[in-house]
Protein backbone atom coordinates (compact mmCIF):
# COMPACT_ATOMS: atom_id res chain seq x y z
CA UNK A 1 0.00 0.00 0.00
CA UNK A 2 2.74 2.69 1.02
CA UNK A 3 4.46 2.42 -2.75
CA UNK A 4 0.75 3.19 -4.12
CA UNK A 5 0.50 5.96 -2.30
CA UNK A 6 4.47 6.99 -3.51
CA UNK A 7 3.26 7.12 -7.30
CA UNK A 8 0.23 8.65 -6.90
CA UNK A 9 0.87 11.87 -9.12
CA UNK A 10 3.80 10.43 -10.94
CA UNK A 11 1.65 7.50 -12.48
CA UNK A 12 -0.67 9.58 -14.71
CA UNK A 13 1.88 12.26 -15.22
CA UNK A 14 4.32 9.69 -16.59
CA UNK A 15 1.72 8.00 -18.63
CA UNK A 16 0.73 11.54 -20.55
CA UNK A 17 4.26 12.24 -20.78
CA UNK A 18 4.35 8.35 -23.04
CA UNK A 19 1.79 9.04 -25.10
CA UNK A 20 2.83 12.15 -25.42
CA UNK A 21 6.22 10.94 -26.52
CA UNK A 22 4.68 8.30 -29.06
CA UNK A 23 2.18 11.15 -30.81
CA UNK A 24 4.93 13.94 -31.30
CA UNK A 25 7.29 10.79 -32.84
CA UNK A 26 4.49 9.69 -35.26
CA UNK A 27 3.95 13.01 -36.52
CA UNK A 28 7.71 13.48 -36.42
CA UNK A 29 7.82 10.36 -38.46
CA UNK A 30 4.61 11.49 -40.99
CA UNK A 31 6.22 14.94 -41.59
CA UNK A 32 9.68 13.83 -42.53
CA UNK A 33 8.60 11.21 -45.10
CA UNK A 34 5.78 13.51 -46.76
CA UNK A 35 7.55 15.26 -50.08
CA UNK A 36 7.16 18.74 -49.44
CA UNK A 37 5.81 21.19 -52.63
CA UNK A 38 8.14 23.71 -52.06
CA UNK A 39 11.58 21.70 -51.46
CA UNK A 40 14.21 22.61 -53.22
CA UNK A 41 15.17 18.93 -53.73
CA UNK A 42 11.90 18.39 -55.88
CA UNK A 43 11.44 21.46 -57.81
CA UNK A 44 13.48 22.29 -60.77
CA UNK A 45 13.22 26.19 -60.53
CA UNK A 46 14.82 26.31 -57.20
CA UNK A 47 17.78 24.50 -59.33
CA UNK A 48 17.85 26.76 -62.22
CA UNK A 49 17.69 30.35 -59.52
CA UNK A 50 20.82 28.76 -57.97
CA UNK A 51 22.38 28.19 -61.09
CA UNK A 52 21.78 31.64 -61.97
CA UNK A 53 23.48 33.04 -58.38
CA UNK A 54 26.23 31.07 -59.43
CA UNK A 55 26.34 32.64 -62.72
CA UNK A 56 26.12 36.42 -61.46
CA UNK A 57 28.57 35.40 -58.78
CA UNK A 58 31.13 34.74 -61.06
CA UNK A 59 31.65 30.49 -60.52
CA UNK A 60 30.80 29.42 -63.76
CA UNK A 61 31.19 30.54 -67.03
CA UNK A 62 28.59 30.96 -70.16
CA UNK A 63 29.62 28.18 -71.56
CA UNK A 64 28.96 25.93 -68.02
CA UNK A 65 25.49 27.74 -67.45
CA UNK A 66 24.06 26.74 -70.77
CA UNK A 67 25.25 23.34 -70.66
CA UNK A 68 23.91 22.74 -67.23
CA UNK A 69 20.76 25.22 -68.07
CA UNK A 70 19.91 22.42 -70.94
CA UNK A 71 20.97 19.73 -68.77
CA UNK A 72 17.79 21.52 -65.83
CA UNK A 73 15.27 21.72 -68.38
Amino acid sequence: MMGYWGFGLLGPVTMILFWGGIVALIVWTVRAASPRANDARTTGSNALEILQQRYARGEITKEEFETIRKDIR
